[in-house]
């Protein structure tokens, strides 16, 4: 029948635990290409996320997808999770060298 859908819309849960990242620095990355990064102090199922400390990593006014040295402090946030398109821990970003480049022989 019809009610099949709403139970099944009750147990939504979250996609993956967070929990274990309270308190810890996280980078966010956002729709639109805005990235910060902040100690996490709350989430919701939706990924609706708090953030303390926050620094939002400006962007490059000639090229939007290119993050520039310039950040913003921003403080205590609270992101909305519908915006957020990748949660990582901030220890967790480390540059590896980009294996499609050809190596230059000497």
């Amino acid at each position: 029948g019809c009610n099949r859908g709403k139970e099944e819309k009750k147990k939504k849960e979250s996609i993956f635990d967070l929990s274990k990242y309270i308190d810890k620095p996280i980078r966010v990355k956002f729709q639109g290409g805005r990235e910060a990064s902040g100690v996490l102090k709350g989430f919701d199922p939706l990924l609706n996320l708090v953030l303390d400390g926050t620094i939002e990593y400006m962007r490059d006014p000639d090229d939007q997808l290119k993050l520039t040295e310039d950040t913003r402090q921003l403080g205590l946030v609270v992101c909305r999770g519908t915006s957020v398109v990748l949660i990582c821990p901030q220890d967790g970003m480390e540059a590896i060298p980009n294996p499609f480049i050809q190596q230059q022989d000497g």
